[in-house]
């Protein structure tokens, strides 16, 4: 299942240019450059837009959207590009600045609408989602292949719905990029609870030994449980509590650089006086690769003394973008979905136990 499933993902990270110079590309406007044009769907749902001379991110000028006060207020510049090759690969890039918008995520849009010879829609609009704050602007990438009868694409940039808000839209760049193919990834995932632990270095015995009568053969990923440190062994958060690295990372490291592999798990991280619930990422080479403190703790994790994280970030891998989550995080929509926002290709869930139906419908989400 994860074969076929990461065969048909796009990814953001492994790709190359296959054309040197853009097929488009600006960051300077002004009033009435051609080929540029406003859209609405109708007249009672039109936005104010305009070219602004006074905000730009590079040169002169930007693409500017004003709600105008309209509650119904939808729509703002359109660009048609032609020379599309059906079924090659483009990457388009915009930054946005907005202001008094309050959901950016969906009041902000950029999307691809790619059309025939004709002029008509083929196949459905690629939407511009993935986001990376670079101070005041925002910056906007997607990646997909032209649909097989396409020859042109329309570049929209809108404001959705946001009667105070103004979006400005400059830097701008569609260009061709080489086909990324396929990347199967192998992953093993392992489903223990230790009994009878003295302690944390017991525990994780018990883990990795699951790895090594388990998981045969070449894997490029293994995911353990949360807690792994604590699970059986009668001990509190704060008596296994570590720092990371530690000992724990250090030991999960070589097998990780035995197997070639990279590795998940869930510990429980000191610093200080703070003891956070922390998933841990090693790469091939049994080097801690990123940590993921968990923001969504239980009743009982607060009332024993764990501190929330505060933030959901994404870490690139050899074989693409991932993120992690723990346990409780899958009950809310937004760690799931700060982490697609961010490129994350896959998530990974060290987890105590949970309703598998939650992670189901945060996939579909996203």
């Amino acid at each position: 299942m994860f074969r076929a499933l990461f065969q048909t993902l796009t990814p953001l990270l492994l790709v190359a240019a296959a054309h040197a110079a853009p097929l488009y590309q600006q960051s300077k406007f002004t009033a009435g450059d051609a080929g540029w044009t406003v859209w609405s769907a109708r007249p009672e749902t039109r936005t104010k837009a305009y070219v602004d001379q006074r905000i730009s991110r590079g040169e002169a000028g930007s693409l500017a959207i004003g709600g105008a006060s309209n509650a119904a207020g939808h729509g703002g510049w359109e660009h048609t590009v032609p020379g599309i090759a059906p079924g090659a690969w483009y990457r388009f890039t915009a930054h946005y600045r907005a202001d008094a918008v309050d959901a950016e995520n969906w009041q902000v849009v950029a999307r691809l609408d790619w059309r025939t010879a004709a002029g008509k829609r083929a196949g459905q609009p690629e939407y511009v989602a993935r986001a990376r704050r670079d101070g005041v602007w925002t910056r906007l990438t997607a990646e997909a292949p032209a649909p097989k009868d396409a020859a042109g694409v329309a570049v929209q940039l809108y404001l959705s719905n946001a009667p105070a808000g103004t979006v400005w839209w400059d830097d701008l760049t569609l260009e061709r990029i080489a086909d990324p193919g396929a990347r199967p990834v192998r992953v093993a995932s392992i489903n223990l609870q230790p009994r009878g632990a003295k302690g944390p270095q017991e525990s994780v015995g018990q883990f990795i030994d699951a790895i090594q009568k388990s998981v045969s053969g070449a894997v490029d990923l293994i995911v353990l449980p949360e807690g792994i440190t604590v699970v059986g062994t009668g001990k509190t958060y704060a008596e296994v509590a570590e720092t990371i690295p530690g000992p724990t990372t250090s030991r999960l490291g070589e097998v990780a650089r035995a197997r070639k592999a990279y590795i998940v798990a869930g510990i429980y991280e000191r610093e200080g006086s703070t003891v956070y619930n922390t998933a841990v990422l090693l790469d091939r080479a049994g080097a801690v690769a990123g940590k993921y403190r968990k923001v969504y703790l239980p009743r009982e994790e607060v009332e024993r003394g764990l501190t929330p994280g505060s933030s959901y970030p994404v870490f690139a891998t050899d074989f693409g973008k991932v993120g992690m989550m723990i346990c409780y995080d899958v009950f809310f929509g937004d760690p799931a979905r700060a982490l697609a926002t961010q490129g994350a290709e896959m998530i990974l869930m060290p987890i105590w136990g949970g309703d598998e139906t939650l992670a189901k419908a945060r996939a579909i989400e996203n």
